[in-house]
């Protein structure tokens, strides 16, 4: 097999299909399968939709759309643009986080001190370290990867996001 009948397409928010699963072993009904791009389009801003789960370990699509509430959690978190420019803008907490898993609201202005921030473009990935808090902001809808463990803000929808 040549690879030369092989090339990659990178999807989008704007331009993406569904694809499929070639099933080598069992039955199709032991796999779940859906596309990031598809649940961001149908997400609202900013909602963590979790479309990969690994015990408690969750990666979440989020429809990055203007500013995000500010976030923060007990442990660190990856976050990876897969669509658009997002910058994320960090903050040390005066007071963090310490309990619980998963991504929380920090509050609307939370207390601390400001730390700078990254701009992601497609492809990159920041870390989202423990004890501090951060927010996302996109001039046009875009769509990112967070790796993180479930939480309270981790929205399942399996029933609606995956193919049937």
């Amino acid at each position: 097999m040549s690879t030369a009948a092989f090339r990659t397409v990178f999807g989008s928010l704007d331009d993406h299909r569904m694809g499929s699963i070639e099933i080598i072993q069992g039955q199709a009904r032991h796999y779940a399968f859906s596309n990031i791009f598809d649940v961001a389009s149908r997400s609202a801003p900013y909602e963590k939709v979790v479309v990969g789960l690994n015990l408690g370990y969750v990666i979440e699509t989020l429809r990055a759309e203007g500013t995000s509430p500010w976030y923060t959690a007990a442990h660190d978190e990856f976050a990876i643009s897969v669509d658009s420019e997002v910058r994320v803008d960090f903050l040390k907490l005066d007071e963090p986080l310490v309990d619980g898993e998963g991504t929380r609201l920090a509050g609307e202005q939370p207390k601390g001190r400001p730390m700078g921030y990254v701009l992601l473009k497609r492809g990159h990935q920041a870390l989202l370290p423990a004890g501090c808090a951060y927010r996302f902001e996109s001039a046009r809808p875009g769509v990112l990867l967070l790796q993180t463990i479930k939480g309270p803000l981790s929205v399942e929808k399996w029933a609606d996001i995956c193919l049937k």
